[in-house]
């Protein structure tokens, strides 16, 4: 059974409702609080958490509980409650779904997975104890050393979930590394892969043949030292290291489908008029022909798209950074993550954006210069990267080997072209001469990559490109 339970209800859980949920285990239970109260715990008589409930999120999105759980929702605006068992105490497994049973028919709606909340009746759980638990832990780690935290995920696609950010923000804070263990058939939302792209974090998989393994470079795991290492090859030197690589993470195939990746970074004037967001939206439209869906500051975007609130957020959060993801339609796949940061430049914003495309489907690679232009000339664009990738139509991202995009263009912006010297901008080791954008006297300029978009010829370019325009 699964660790985490989720009611999709059509109400929000009043504070009654939520009662007869954490009776779930009889009256007996201790109840106690985390997070300034955003956190319910359902505890064992020594006060350690059986169950951790979160406050229910009112998602505004639709294909949200599609994307992360393959669970059908109510229609929006539904309401979202996580519980959180105990790993390894059964009993635990069987609070939290009576838990989301009650809320699914008090509530109306439904429980995910539909297997964990079968039950509207007590749970029996006289004389369950709970390891003691660290006290520096947050609710959603099951394991803690003096190296990393550890939790241990059993859903379809491990998400950027608000407790999960908690997570990591307090192993950051003290640290540590993050680790996520799944089981071999769960696949990471794009936002949890940048969180687990740095040493000592790992995305662990378990696996029937090798153990554990990283999902994202493959190499084989042993837990040592209070962590999840990789293992070396026959022959590894600490000169000269080498892993070993899962076979699982090797055992692809070429499905056709296809992501367009954008990334891109705008510097903006520091003022009360600014209004953030507008790029990433007119890059959706242009590429789309719709703005976004929905937005949040974690997963699942909850949300509907607003530019004007995006901003409020991150003013109110100045000079601190403020992230967010960004999803699109489930008819046309699209996720971006934005951060925007206080510099001595301005406010700066950086978008991680991707679209996906079945093997039936084309990219509209033709829209690309038009992308670029509107950045350029509107959004002050300071510089973009795109590239076509051979990965999910859905944009998740599996346990197995995905090869690194092929560059389509890169574009430099109006100032950053101003600033090199003479017409180094202007002069390319390039094919193809770089195409100006927006005004003739301040023009940004667009580098299309001439290589053949299904090898990897595009980086060697990517690279000269690179070295040329820094002078080097």
């Amino acid at each position: 059974m699964t660790k985490d339970v989720i009611a999709l209800t059509t109400r929000m859980p009043d504070p009654w409702t939520v009662l007869v949920g954490l009776l779930s285990g009889g009256p007996d239970k201790l109840v106690d609080t985390h997070g300034d109260g955003a956190v319910v715990q359902l505890c064992d008589s020594e006060g350690r958490p059986l169950v951790a409930v979160e406050a229910p999120l009112l998602v505004q999105v639709g294909g949200e509980a599609e994307r992360l759980l393959g669970a059908t929702s109510p229609p929006v605006p539904f309401w979202w409650t996580e519980a959180r068992a105990t790993t390894g105490v059964a009993e635990a497994e069987l609070l939290a779904g009576t838990f989301a049973a009650r809320l699914a028919h008090l509530a109306g709606g439904s429980a995910w997975p539909p297997e964990a909340a079968r039950s509207l009746a007590v749970v029996a759980t006289e004389g369950v104890s709970v390891a003691p638990t660290p006290a520096s832990a947050v609710p959603a780690v099951d394991v803690l050393t003096e190296k990393v935290a550890v939790v241990i995920q059993d859903r379809p696609v491990v998400a950027l979930t608000a407790w999960l950010s908690d997570a990591y923000q307090a192993a950051a804070e003290a640290g540590l590394g993050l680790q996520v263990v799944t089981p071999p058939g769960t696949t990471l939302s794009p936002a949890v892969r940048h969180l687990l792209a740095t040493w000592p974090s790992r995305w662990v998989v378990q696996d029937e043949r090798d153990g554990y393994y990283d999902g994202l470079s493959g190499a084989v795991l042993r837990w040592q030292d209070g962590l999840f290492a990789p293992v070396g090859a026959p022959g590894s030197t600490p000169g000269d290291p080498q892993n070993l690589v899962a076979a699982s993470y090797g055992e692809v195939s070429d499905t056709g489908e296809r992501q367009l990746a954008l990334t891109f970074r705008s510097v903006h004037p520091a003022n009360d008029g600014l209004v953030l967001g507008g790029g990433l939206e007119a890059v959706w439209r242009e590429l789309t022909g719709a703005p976004p869906a929905g937005w949040g500051t974690a997963e699942p975007a909850n949300l509907p798209w607003s530019p004007q609130r995006f901003t409020d957020l991150a003013f109110e959060r100045s000079p601190r950074p403020t992230w967010a993801v960004v999803v699109g339609s489930p008819e046309r796949p699209g996720l971006a993550t934005v951060r925007v940061t206080r510099t001595t430049a301005g406010v700066e914003e950086e978008v991680t954006l991707a679209f996906g495309y079945g093997a039936d489907e084309e990219a509209p690679l033709d829209a690309l210069t038009r992308v670029a232009e509107v950045l350029a000339t509107r959004h002050r664009l300071q510089s973009m990267l795109v590239q076509l990738r051979k990965a999910r139509r859905d944009l998740a991202v599996p346990p197995r080997f995905e090869g690194p995009g092929v560059p389509l263009a890169f574009v430099l912006g109006a100032e950053e072209v101003r600033a090199l010297p003479g017409d180094r901008a202007r002069r390319t080791p390039l094919a193809a001469a770089p195409v100006q954008l927006g005004p003739r006297a301040r023009p940004a300029l667009y580098y299309p990559m001439p290589g053949d978009p299904s090898d990897l010829s595009g980086w060697q370019d990517l690279e000269r490109l690179m070295r040329h325009l820094k002078g080097t």
